[in-house]
């Protein structure tokens, strides 16, 4: 038998929980696998006075940085098993400080794919919080999350999962704090939380069931261990009074009797170029990549400066400077067999001595600690493995890390924290000067300690005669200080607050919860200019349609009973394509879709399918309009602020209808241009209409044309908002596109009316739009462009030559009377009361309307292609007896 397995035998282990449990009556129950993974110490805090104190976690205990990394690493890969490869490349992983930041880096390791980020207590100038939360019962309770993109929170949405890693689980409360107040900002379906071990009572399991079930998301626990903790009656009070005999008796540490100073050198690390020390501003893939690859040369030179440093070990038995090699090493009384605790080793961490083949005799390999900062501990961590791989046999590498949370030490063998160092902060902390600590440390037969810190944390106060090296100098023959540079965020371009949405009674006519407008308010601002003028000015080049607005008027009475007339009619007929719909989106778009319409148009549509969701589903989707700009895209501020508040695939873009899908073909050239010049990815360009009879969408209501009759009015129709504004000289480059409020208008406004009378009729067209959703989902609806075809063949066939000068459609058609020079009208023959308006508009400009076969829609309407103020021989007015809003000749004018 050797010597090893004797010993194994002979030695009595002693849990490290003991001397509490004796004293204060605290009790761990669970299974065996508890008193291996902790024990128990006792901490200076007014609010928990027991510390459960890991003996794989490399905080408190010098640990082998392999099991440290791979007790991580193990719970990582059981969330990826979870959550299948897919869903954990789109999920994002949160780890605690300060105790946690490296494990919650392992658990994203062992998840492969996933971007890493950690709470932090250290603010940094010139990054604003994303968000933060409370730990109730932490000596430091206030937690920062400081990502350098804004974005990472959000993850891939609320189809992403979020995995909060943490060193324990004790009461829940600190998980739920973090969601709370991250679901707020990124609501999302899934949470997975990890941890070393689950030591929640009863009670706080229901909790955290009940809040899951409060916010509607699913909660995963992946953890090591799961047990309780048992605290008697008054044990906070008992643990105080402890604490205070304690350290009344024995002083907190105690430099050796013959102190021995030790060679202290600086460890130039060449750290991978732009790689972040850790994930207090994010950590991806791709830093995982490059770290890893950087790792062995980082060790070599670490371990040159062992070699070249160290002192002269004449001994066989390879104590250190002080004699105490043979001493248990602090925090080695766990009852741990696992074979990844090294080959060769037993469980006071001891290894076989190996062969100095040089000399000729028998040696004890070295005992190296690799002595973390705060919470900088994966870097260190990564460096101990790297570390423990290079010199193999011939060191004991061990890693461990400070901390700013005050322990009671007890040199006793059943108690887990042995020693302490203490010295002062050295990182010029936010919340002011204070101790700093070191367990387990002193006593533990080091013979070399290599200090990692951040560039921030190398201050004078670090290397000061009472400074963490200075206190490291005094318990080992050499000390290593090896910085990395502290990671800087790079400046976000984009504007530190982006324009909030208006809404009514202060923008439109809207209920403030209906829609927020994702505009600027023109309203003050001269923007209406004759329609002839606007006409020759466009067909000319001279100006853009985008950059004026054409006049509102009044529509007359007789044109008022036309829409009303209408709006009866075809009110159950537009319910029917409002729910028919709103329910594909709801099947195909996920439960919760953020709707987002193009004004104007677009945007009673989103209301009534906001509507619809609520009354059938109980669904309050958010909303929001948009403008987009024919020629000039889509409002790229607007997509920037959507992204920053809600997850871009979850976005559903709602318009009226379509016409020969210019609209169409223009967002999605638009979202690609955002996403090339560096917005956020993640929009579907895909619109979602009331009717598509050009054929042009995949998520419609219906493809027959006929009238909606918002499309019969413009302002008084929709909230008594203008068509939108993009001009240079008023919209800058973080602005809103503009719109007006014509509040002048109220006495003609229907807007509220024409939703009313359509959601009215949801409930008698229920079953209609169930049968005709159940048809469309099983249907072939790829965009056929039947209409892009017509408009160019009918481009061709009136010599135009121009197919944006081809309208096609009802709605469409409406606009050519209402805002446009028309030159004549298509009507598809036989077309009955859904043009009875177009009719009417017609004749009252005195335009031809020429009835034709075989066309695809009710009618199109053709701008005028070569307009001068005198080619139409029209009277210029929209709408007889109309009352403008603004002074502006014999115009054509927008009712």
């Amino acid at each position: 038998m050797s010597e090893r397995a004797t010993r194994e035998e002979t030695v009595n282990v002693v849990w490290s929980g003991n001397w509490v449990a004796e004293r204060l009556g605290v009790a761990l129950e669970g299974g065996d696998e508890l008193g291996d993974l902790l024990g128990l110490a006792l901490r200076r805090n007014p609010k928990r006075a027991h510390l459960l104190v890991s003996n794989v976690l490399g905080k408190h205990v010098p640990q082998l940085p392999s099991v440290v990394h791979g007790a991580g690493y193990e719970l990582g890969e059981r969330v990826r098993a979870l959550l299948g490869p897919q869903e954990a490349r789109r999920a994002v992983v949160l780890g605690y400080a300060e105790t946690a930041t490296g494990l919650g880096h392992a658990v994203a390791d062992g998840l492969r794919d996933a971007p890493y980020l950690h709470s932090t207590r250290r603010p940094v100038a010139g990054v604003a919080p994303a968000g933060g939360f409370e730990e109730s019962h932490s000596h430091a309770t206030s937690h920062l999350l400081l990502p350098e993109d804004r974005d990472l929170l959000a993850g891939g949405g609320p189809a992403s999962t979020l995995v909060l890693v943490d060193d324990e689980f004790s009461t829940g409360n600190t998980v739920l704090n973090t969601v709370r107040a991250l679901h707020a900002l990124h609501p999302r379906e899934r949470y997975v939380i990890v941890a070393l071990v689950d030591m929640r009572s009863p009670a706080d399991r229901d909790r955290l069931t009940a809040f899951a079930a409060e916010i509607g998301a699913r909660v995963d626990l992946v953890t090591r261990a799961a047990g309780t903790v048992s605290l008697p009656d008054g044990v906070l009070e008992r643990g105080q009074a402890l604490v205070a005999e304690q350290e009344a008796r024995v002083p907190a540490s105690a430099p050796p009797s013959v102190p021995v100073p030790a060679h202290i050198t600086r460890v130039a690390l060449d750290w991978p170029a732009g790689v972040p020390d850790g994930g207090r501003h994010g950590f991806t893939p791709d830093h995982r990549t490059a770290l890893e690859a950087a790792l062995p040369a980082m060790a070599e030179r670490i371990a040159t400066a062992l070699d070249a440093g160290a002192p002269d070990r004449g001994d066989d038995h390879g104590q250190s400077a002080h004699g105490d090699r043979d001493r248990i090493p602090a925090g080695e009384h766990d009852r741990d067999r696992s074979p990844a605790r090294g080959q060769g080793q037993n469980r006071f961490g001891d290894q076989d001595r190996v062969r100095d083949q040089d000399q000729g005799r028998v040696r004890a390999p070295r005992r190296v600690l690799v002595l973390g900062f705060e919470e900088l501990m994966y870097a260190p961590l990564r460096l101990g493995t790297a570390l423990e791989e290079l010199l193999g046999a011939r060191a004991e590498v061990r890693y461990s890390t400070t901390t700013r949370s005050p322990v009671l030490a007890v040199d006793d063998p059943g108690y887990a924290i042995r020693t302490r160092l203490v010295f002062p902060a050295h990182d010029d902390p936010a919340d002011g000067p204070g101790d700093r600590y070191a367990y387990n440390v002193a006593g533990a037969g080091f013979d070399a300690v290599v200090a990692v810190v951040d560039s921030t944390a190398d201050t004078p106060a670090l290397h000061a005669p009472d400074g963490l090296l200075a206190r490291l100098a005094e318990h080992t023959g050499q000390v290593l200080l090896a910085v990395v540079p502290s990671y800087t965020p790079t400046p976000v371009q984009e504007p530190a607050v982006l324009p909030e949405p208006l809404r009514g009674p202060d923008f439109s006519s809207y209920a403030p919860d209906e829609v927020g407008w994702l505009l600027q308010d023109l309203s003050d601002t001269e923007l209406e200019a004759p329609t002839e003028e606007r006409e020759e000015a466009i067909q000319s080049g001279g100006a853009h349609y985008a950059e004026s607005l054409p006049v509102e008027y009044q529509p007359s009475p007789a044109y008022q009973a036309l829409f009303t007339a209408a709006l009866e009619t075809s009110a159950a007929r537009i319910a029917r394509a409002v729910g028919t719909v709103t329910e594909t989106v709801l099947a195909e778009r996920g439960p919760r879709p953020v709707l987002v319409s193009l004004a104007r148009a677009g945007t009673p549509v989103g209301v009534l399918m906001r509507r619809w969701a609520r009354h059938r589903h109980g669904l309050d989707l958010p909303h929001y309009a948009i403008s987009i700009v024919r020629g000039r895209g889509i409002d790229a501020t607007a997509l920037r602020w959507l992204a920053a508040h809600h997850d871009p695939a979850d976005v559903v873009f709602v318009d009226g209808w379509t016409g020969k899908g210019a609209i169409t073909r223009e967002l999605a050239a638009a979202v690609e241009a955002f996403e090339a010049s560096g917005g956020p990815a993640g929009f579907d360009p895909e619109i979602a209409v009331l009717a598509d009879p050009g054929g042009c969408v995949r998520t419609y209501g219906t493809r027959d044309d006929f009238l909606i009759p918002s499309a019969c009015l413009n302002s008084t129709v929709s909230g008594l908002i203008s068509r939108t504004v993009l001009r240079a000289d008023l919209v800058g480059p973080d602005d809103f596109h503009g719109g007006k409020f014509y509040r002048e208008l109220a006495a003609s406004d229907v807007s509220n009316h024409f939703l009313d009378t359509v959601a009215a009729r949801f409930d008698d067209v229920a079953a209609e739009v169930d049968d005709a959703t159940k048809e469309l989902l099983a249907a072939d609806r790829a965009p056929t462009w039947e209409g892009w075809a017509a408009v160019e063949r009918i481009s061709e066939e009136y010599g135009i030559h121009d197919v944006n000068l081809v309208k096609p459609g009802v709605g469409e058609t409406t606009r050519v009377l209402l805002r446009r020079v028309p030159w004549k009208i298509l009507a598809r023959r036989g077309a009955g009361p859904d043009l009875e308006h177009i009719r009417l508009l017609a004749e009252q400009r005195g335009v031809p309307v020429e009835e034709v076969d075989d066309l695809p829609y009710s009618c199109v309407g053709l701008i005028h292609p070569r307009f001068t103020r005198g080619a139409t021989g029209a009277d210029g007015r929209a709408v007889a007896g109309g009352s403008p809003v603004a002074d502006g000749g014999e115009a054509v004018r927008e009712a």
